[in-house]
């Protein structure tokens, strides 16, 4: 398994990862009851946007001084087209967490709670995912034409369908949790399970938060392979990777009021997954060089955004 990764980065970053989360929890109070305003979410945004592209830099500094320039452009390339890709397919997550949290009615003082918890699940759930994919592809090279084939379908059939919503009241998977498990009709704080005349009974809050880590296994089975199809190196997969979940719940309250503004972005996910699927599938004909790469993803999700926010202006002057 061929990476760059040597003990002193993997140390590095893991160190990054657990201060920038004790401060989470800590400091800025991320298990307390609290309602994160749009003034809040965009400077943590921006804290964790520059904490990535710093990284980046480091890893570049690094590489250059120990390996080499050469390596040292490709890998930083390679960990930047990454993140644009996470956090760009992420933005469907965002659509998902505002369905569940309108359905399940979840007060926006405890949204916080329920992101936190499925954000240290999606990190301990896609690091595993990571390193099983990373074996795979050094023992059987032919999985990545697979994974080319499921995002090539995916993408077409995330355009195809991109303006149906999913069906939350017949989901089976609540369904199924609602009758095996005692549920209270009402929230009890920050609580995901209470005790009522002897029974433990899970809160709405827990319903909320097992549909949060569902969705995330879902969009991961998405963004992962489409990772490895700018670089197979497990450190800068998985590095971009938390880098961007990590900002994920900022970017989830700083989005939450604006999404319907970006109608067609999901069409432009759906687009980059498409190309990122025709990337994989002709890696052995033809290598699209990774800035390419970077390059084409940032205009489609940046013309999406625009015809977005064009077809907005359209409808008002209407």
């Amino acid at each position: 398994m061929e990476t760059v990764g040597n003990l002193g980065l993997w140390a590095g970053f893991s160190a990054i990862v657990a201060i920038m989360l004790a401060i989470d929890l800590l400091v800025v109070g991320g298990g307390k009851e609290h309602r994160v305003s749009f003034k809040e979410a965009s400077v943590w945004s921006l804290i964790w946007i520059s904490l990535s592209l710093a990284f980046a830099g480091g890893l570049w500094w690094h590489l250059d001084g120990s390996v080499g320039r050469e390596i040292a452009n490709t890998k930083a390339l390679e960990f930047i087209t990454g993140y644009l890709i996470e956090k760009a397919l992420a933005g469907d997550n965002v659509f998902i967490w505002m369905m569940l949290f309108s359905f399940f009615a979840i007060p926006a003082e405890l949204q916080k709670r329920v992101l936190l918890y499925g954000v240290l699940g999606a990190i301990v759930m896609r690091s595993v995912m990571i390193f099983a994919g990373a074996w795979l592809i050094t023992q059987f090279h032919w999985i990545l034409y697979v994974f080319g084939a499921f995002l090539l379908v995916t993408g077409v059939k995330m355009y195809w369908f991109a303006d149906e919503k999913p069906d939350l009241e017949n989901n089976r998977l609540i369904r199924w949790i609602r009758r095996h498990m005692n549920i209270t009709t009402e929230f009890h704080g920050q609580h995901f399970f209470v005790v009522k005349n002897g029974l433990r009974y899970a809160t709405p809050l827990f319903l909320a938060l097992v549909l949060v880590e569902i969705s995330d296994l879902i969009f991961a089975v998405d963004s992962i392979p489409a990772i490895f199809a700018i670089t197979t190196d497990p450190f800068i997969v998985l590095t971009s990777n938390i880098f961007a979940i990590l900002g994920l719940r900022a970017m989830y309250f700083l989005l939450a009021g604006v999404a319907d503004r970006f109608s067609l972005l999901k069409y432009g996910l759906a687009i980059v997954l498409m190309f990122i699927g025709i990337k994989m599938l002709l890696i052995d004909l033809y290598k699209i060089p990774v800035g390419f790469s970077l390059a084409v993803i940032a205009v489609i999700i940046g013309a999406s955004v625009w015809a977005s926010l064009r077809k907005e202006a359209r409808e008002n002057q209407a």
